[in-house]
């Protein structure tokens, strides 16, 4: 099975961001090179689980005795990046996620790959007629990875409020607990 495989070395743009209202938002990793920009949707979930093995990662550099590489403790300010998403043409919904570092360009790497378009009675096809798959393929160095999981525990953490009581999300127009029964 062919894979269409989308991959940035050294992106110019790293960001997860949301479309809609909170309570009905949809989230993506949009990556962006020179002009070439691809713009993939997650979960919620995804997203914040992501920015905690990234710093995971980072933070297990900074402990590694004789540690080659400059990791960064925090967010270096000249990589904060609060602008909007760009023009968002999705190009695929994430299944799985894998994370990784590569030590030979000190780059942590992100894949994810596509959920297969399946209708009811074909697998997902390509020009050809061959099954088609997609995935994407994110190396980013340490100072920009830690500026990504800073903006993405933000973007997570910016959506409906927790109830004190039972732990849901409130609604905008509302909310009604549902404790759980003793």
């Amino acid at each position: 099975m062919p894979t269409r495989v989308h991959e940035f070395a050294w992106p110019d743009r790293v960001v997860v961001g949301t479309i809609g209202l909170p309570g009905a938002r949809t989230f993506y990793l949009q990556v962006r090179a020179g002009t070439q920009i691809v713009s993939i949707a997650l979960e919620k979930q995804q997203s914040a689980l992501l920015a905690e093995k990234i710093d995971e990662i980072l933070d297990q550099l900074i402990a590694v005795e004789g540690n080659p590489f400059s990791v960064p403790t925090s967010t270096p300010i000249e990589l904060v990046d609060n602008d909007q998403l760009e023009t968002v043409q999705e190009q695929f919904r994430t299944g799985s996620m894998t994370l990784g570092w590569d030590p030979t360009t000190a780059q942590l790497v992100i894949e994810a790959y596509a959920i297969p378009d399946v209708d009811a009675d074909d697998e997902a096809l390509d020009e050809d007629g061959a099954d088609a798959a997609e995935m994407l393929v994110v190396r980013m160095p340490v100072g920009t990875a830690r500026a990504f999981a800073k903006r993405t525990r933000e973007v997570v953490d910016a959506g409906r409020p927790t109830c004190p009581l039972c732990g849901d999300p409130i609604d905008a127009d509302g909310h009604i607990c549902t404790l759980p029964e003793a």
